[in-house]
């Protein structure tokens, strides 16, 4: 599960509150300068026959998916990808890679799928002087990346909420967190990436792309194409475009030092239909009205979680970067949302120190332990009247007695829409909302009802696109939803649409290039070109 987006799981219910280069040699450490400590371990093939088997199988967050690879290479360094999936592919064997585990789909845990190379073990985070640059670690977790950038240089990368998530296949897909409507998106910051591909020959080799210089394609179809589609990454490299001079700490954005943190609730008893309206169209007007750039809220994020109503409450989560008037700002947010609803919200403020806030990540996140769905959608506009009706019988009906689902409303767009829609390959660059649609439970014997009904939700809030958001809305390719690509659910726009707006043919052109074979594939990765 990527990006921030596990968010106040409950007990009885879910709420939601995003030219080849030199390799070394087998065993050595990274080719470039700053070197990570401790050396990295492995590699170590761990076939069904041995005890660590079934925890690297079973290491996945969505709990409908459990892999059944024949093995699995936890590998250190990049010579051992290359040295994995050279017999990955000699073998002719399906291969796909995990890094923090955190998928949606079961895209690892696929049955077809039958070599899994587990980067870890890969969690180098160090300043690179030769690039002038960060080099992250696919395995790396996001906590940890702000914890080494932070204590050691002062900086961050505008990187999503949730620490447990794994930089591998979150920056792929654009990352995003509470700091992008103020920095922009983590691939915003990304300069250089290397990815261990398969040529027409067969032969694996590993490869550095960067935004200036050789290989750019490769660099870009990794600030926004999606994980698992193009090779396997090994390297990520971050500084920020503009940067000047030697001096780390001046490389990368530096965090406030500070940040008031927020959870507000209103009472589903007290709110009717008329009243939950008005709360869901005031946060759309709050994020229409400050969706740009020169916005004053740029500083601040919020989630409206819209839970299902046997769950008690309607809720909302953010933050405010700090300054002295962080407060007055929630309070200007606040007084908009909760403008003309007649229900007084409970809200509960915490000023921290930055790093001790992303350590914690978003309230509630309780580990792998649910099976899910999710959906997702972005919105140049708020939710019409028809739509928010739509939603309020979803929520509210009487025939579905879970409480686990829900409909989060992540306020976007900032620094984000600064950016042209084909400068990096997350195209979503006139956004003001983001959609993260999820039900969770326990028992498998009830997936075709929990899933029923969160299907519903979606066909009918987007009965007049064809089940789907709108062409020009889209989805988020780092929520994925298979449905997407199913022509029984999906009537409108294209999922390749969805995703990836104008943006496809250029991604499948690179697709044509690097991984010619289709070594690399998923039910929802880039299909070469014709």
């Amino acid at each position: 599960m990527s990006e921030f987006s596990r968010r106040n799981v409950l007990r009885g219910g879910l709420a939601v509150t995003a030219a080849g280069a030199a390799v070394p040699a087998l065993g050595a450490g990274p080719a470039a300068a700053g070197t990570p400590w401790p050396p990295p371990p492995g590699p170590a093939k761990v076939g069904r026959g041995d005890p660590r088997h079934a925890s690297l199988a079973e290491r996945g967050y969505n709990r409908r998916f459990v892999g059944a690879p024949e093995h699995v290479w936890v590998v250190g360094t990049t010579a051992h990808v290359v040295r994995a999936v050279q017999e990955a592919v000699d073998g002719g064997r399906r291969v796909t890679v995990r890094s923090g585990g955190h998928g949606f789909e079961g895209f690892v845990a696929d049955p077809a799928v039958e070599v899994v190379i587990d980067t870890s073990a890969m969690t180098g985070v160090y300043h690179d002087p030769a690039r002038r640059a960060f080099a992250v670690e696919p395995g790396a977790l996001l906590g940890d990346v702000y914890r080494r950038l932070y204590l050691g240089w002062g900086v961050t990368v505008p990187a999503g909420w949730c620490p447990t998530v794994g930089a591998g296949g979150h920056v792929a897909g654009g990352g995003f967190g509470p700091l992008s409507r103020l920095m922009g998106l983590a691939v915003d910051h990304l300069e250089a990436v290397e990815v261990v591909v398969v040529g027409r020959d067969g032969r694996a080799r590993a490869v550095v792309a960067s935004r200036d210089g050789a290989n750019r394609d490769l660099w870009w179809a990794h600030t926004g194409g999606g994980a698992g589609t193009f090779g396997i990454v090994t390297r990520y490299w971050f500084r920020t475009p503009g940067a000047r001079g030697d001096d780390p700490a001046g490389l990368l954005p530096a965090p406030p030092p500070t940040v008031l943190s927020f959870s507000v609730e209103w009472d589903w008893a007290k709110l009717d239909a008329t009243s939950f309206a008005r709360l869901v169209r005031n946060h759309g007007a709050w994020a229409e009205r400050n969706g740009g750039p020169d916005s004053p809220y740029t500083r601040l994020y919020s989630e409206l979680q819209l839970n299902r109503r046997p769950l008690g409450s309607v809720g909302m989560i953010g933050q405010v970067a700090a300054g002295a008037d962080a407060e007055r700002l929630l309070d200007g947010h606040l007084e908009a949302v909760n403008e003309g609803v007649p229900v007084r919200p409970v809200r509960r403020l915490r000023r921290q120190p930055w790093l001790a806030a992303a350590l914690a990540g978003s309230p509630g996140d309780p580990g792998p332990v649910y099976r899910l769905k999710v959906k997702s959608g972005y919105l140049r506009r708020r939710l019409t009247d028809a739509q928010i009706g739509v939603l309020h019988h979803h929520l509210t009906r009487t025939d579905y007695d879970h409480p686990g689902g829900s409909l989060s409303l992540y306020t976007f767009g900032g620094k984000v829409n600064t950016v042209a829609p084909d400068a990096t390959a997350a195209p979503h660059r006139d956004t003001v909302l983001k959609l993260f649609y999820i039900n969770g439970w326990e028992d498998p014997k009830d997936d075709a009802k929990h899933i029923g009904w969160l299907r519903e939700l979606y066909r009918d809030l987007y009965a007049d696109t064809g089940g789907v958001p709108a062409a020009g809305d889209g989805a988020f390719i780092n929520y994925p939803d298979v449905d997407l690509a199913d022509p029984a659910l999906n009537k409108g726009a294209s999922w390749q649409r969805l995703y990836f707006r104008d943006n496809y043919a250029r991604l499948q052109q690179v697709k044509a290039r690097w991984d010619p074979r289709n070594v690399f594939h998923h039910a929802l990765s880039v299909r070469p070109a014709a």
